[in-house]
């Protein structure tokens, strides 16, 4: 007998690579901003941003519980930011997965920052404590000059502000930087400025990844002429920089997306000369640094 998958996706579907066990439940379609220029992810027209019907969703974490409830121990809320959602139709969806899928242990989703803004410490605490453990808030830069030409629609401060919030409500943050996003022009100020926004929050998990274009640079230069694509020992440069600015305590840290040459792995700061004498090896001897090859990045 033929069982039908309890769960309606919308392709593609994405997903953070540490949620690859998890239970997929989308509650939203799409990117609630989605004017990001160096994001492909929901550019195709059937992701369009909408809200995911709420009696749809329910059914579907009632549906999966009765299926393969007791395989689940991860759940994450998709697709671009289920923070979007109102606080109210969150605690519902995280009461229906404590209900339905009793042996979960962690419900993560995406995170805009903007989002953030419109939710108290109170509500995000109330959050945290249905279930909502882990946000992955795609910072991407803290420097103001490159976020505003990328059209991120975020600031240093707004940010910072985000993830200041959820930390006081006691939900992992897990943030990602796109090394190369500030070109050779602004490749200084990208790094030192990413590294004073982590320092300022100290976020639990951070994460870099190299910014690549599968679809063209077209709509990313429009209004970023100037970016020039950086070549690996600029990317190398910068990545020193932002690793010996930073003054962090027990924030792990993973360069290793398939879209880094370089794949970087320790605590910040406990392990921080370690990584940074292996990204001089890379600038220096690259060699000898282990390099990803170009066939092995699978972008």
């Amino acid at each position: 007998m033929n069982t039908v998958f309890p769960i309606r996706y919308i392709e593609p579907v994405f997903r953070p690579p540490s949620e690859a066990q998890s239970l997929i439940v989308p509650v939203t379609n799409g990117c609630s901003w989605n004017r990001c220029t160096y994001c492909e992810m929901y550019t195709a027209p059937q992701k369009k941003f909408a809200v995911r019907d709420e009696d749809e969703t329910l059914h579907a974490i009632e549906s999966s519980g009765q299926l393969f409830g007791a395989q689940v121990a991860r759940v994450f809320l998709g697709d671009g930011d289920a923070m979007a959602l109102s606080t109210r139709r969150l605690l519902t969806i995280l009461q229906a997965v404590r209900r339905h899928l009793p042996r979960v242990r962690r419900v993560s989703s995406y995170c805009l920052p903007r989002n953030v803004r419109n939710k108290s410490v109170a509500e995000l605490t109330e959050l945290r404590e249905a279930g909502l453990s882990l946000a992955y808030v795609g910072a991407e830069s803290g420097d103001d000059v490159v976020l505003q030409k990328v059209h991120k629609g975020e600031t240093h401060a707004s940010t910072a502000e985000a993830l200041m919030k959820l930390g006081e409500a006691g939900i992992t943050r897990s943030v990602m930087l796109l090394n190369g996003l500030g070109g050779k022009v602004y490749s200084q100020q990208h790094a030192l400025n990413s590294a004073r926004l982590v320092n300022a929050t100290q976020p639990e998990f951070l994460a870099t990844l190299v910014v690549s274009f599968q679809q063209g640079e077209q709509r990313f230069r429009a209004d970023y002429p100037e970016w020039e694509t950086p070549d690996l020992p600029d990317l190398f440069a910068e990545m020193a920089q932002f690793l010996q600015a930073t003054e962090l305590t027990r924030t792990v840290f993973r360069s290793d997306h398939a879209s880094n040459w370089l794949v970087l792995k320790g605590t910040l700061g406990a392990e921080k000369e370690r990584m940074l004498a292996k990204v001089r090896t890379a600038i220096e001897q690259p060699q000898h640094a282990g390099l990803r090859p170009a066939r092995a990045r699978a972008l």
